[in-house]
């Protein structure tokens, strides 16, 4: 595992992407309402990045699976729908009252990258849909808490999966967060489940991005025939946050905030 700690300019570098990513995000949140399509929100992404000089992050990224070589990822935000976990493909879809929405953006600013997502109602959405959303946002942030020197990447990735199965969830297995710089995904990898006290210790200058993806349902998920969108196997909703953020001396730092 190599894992490239940064200096205090890379990490600067990434508070700036970061933030145009975060206008990307925070201008298609305002947008989302019923009778908009995914498409829409895709362009409006790609208009605020490209308008900072920045490059969508995501656009023409190479799909994972071998078999599917030929299929990179044709938009600037994944878009992923009530059982849709993560990289939701923007299209025709029209958003209707009481959905729930997913919207991860990347972009890449003078060679660094800025990576987050929300998820977030279509108007006026259902009691377990709104508690599945906050007991998701409050998983990051206990993931966050957790990211300081002193403690280890089990510590971070326990605090995701102790709340989401306190409160009743699963936990996705075969998605995790990463460490972001340069490249999108860097090592570490991590899970949204672990054990307190085990895998490398945190060092200041790390970055990366949490994502805990949290399921009313069971954990299993799959791949759509498009290739990209994974969507839960029992058809229950799921939501996806993420921040990227730097381990400090002191507190952790969220570098993709407005």
């Amino acid at each position: 595992m190599a894992i490239i700690i940064k200096t205090r300019q890379e990490i600067n570098m990434l508070r700036e992407a970061g933030r145009i990513n975060a206008k990307a995000l925070e201008a298609m949140r305002r947008a989302v309402r019923p009778g908009v399509t995914t498409a829409e929100l895709d362009a409006i992404a790609e208009d605020i990045i490209r308008s900072h000089q920045a490059v969508p992050a995501f656009l023409h990224y190479p799909n994972p699976s071998p078999k599917h070589s030929d299929h990179p990822y044709p938009a600037t935000i994944t878009a992923s729908v009530n059982d849709e976990l993560v990289h939701g493909i923007p299209g025709p879809r029209v958003l209707k009252e009481g959905d729930i929405i997913s919207i991860d953006c990347g972009c890449v600013y003078k060679g660094f990258v800025g990576d987050a997502a929300f998820t977030v109602g279509v108007g006026p959405i259902s009691e377990e849909a709104e508690r599945l959303i906050r007991v998701t946002e409050e998983a990051l942030h206990k993931a966050i808490e957790a990211s300081r020197v002193g403690s280890r990447l089990g510590d971070v990735s326990a605090a995701i999966q102790k709340h989401a199965e306190r409160n009743g969830y699963s936990v996705v297995r075969e998605y995790t967060g990463h460490g972001v710089g340069r490249d999108m995904h860097e090592d570490p990898q991590i899970p949204n489940w672990g054990k307190r006290r085990t895998g490398i210790a945190l060092r200041a200058g790390m970055t990366y991005a949490l994502e805990p993806m949290v399921i009313v349902g069971g954990p299993e998920v799959y791949v759509k025939p498009d290739t990209w969108t994974v969507a839960t196997k029992d058809g229950s909703l799921c939501a996806h946050f993420e921040h990227t953020i730097a381990v400090t001396d002191g507190e952790p730092e969220i570098l993709t905030l407005l």
